[in-house]
């Protein structure tokens, strides 16, 4: 499978893509180049091979929940650029 300069203009209306007419041979020709390159692992026999899920052999390891005592509101606020009372002050980010 090809992709055409019709299916590149399509992909990239889809993708909110602008680029240059300049480059569109270029990027005709990377597009392609990754399809051949997708093309040639379909030669591969994966009969019996299990999919991966993740790349790493690594498992999780999951500790228990403790509770803990909690961090007084006087020590978290001990270093905070602006505070009022009990709270962090911060930027308004809504009108």
């Amino acid at each position: 499978m090809a992709i055409t300069r019709e299916t590149l203009d399509k992909i990239a209306h889809l993708a909110r893509l602008e680029f240059a007419e300049k480059d569109a041979e270029k990027i005709l020709k990377d597009m392609n180049g990754i399809l051949a390159f997708v093309d040639k692992l379909d030669e591969v026999d994966t009969e019996g091979i299990e999919p991966l899920t993740s790349m790493s052999h690594e498992i999780n390891a999951f500790r228990e929940d403790e509770v803990k005592p909690h961090l007084p509101h006087e020590r978290a606020l001990i270093n905070a650029p602006k505070k009022d009372e009990n709270y962090f002050r911060v930027p308004k980010v809504l009108e």
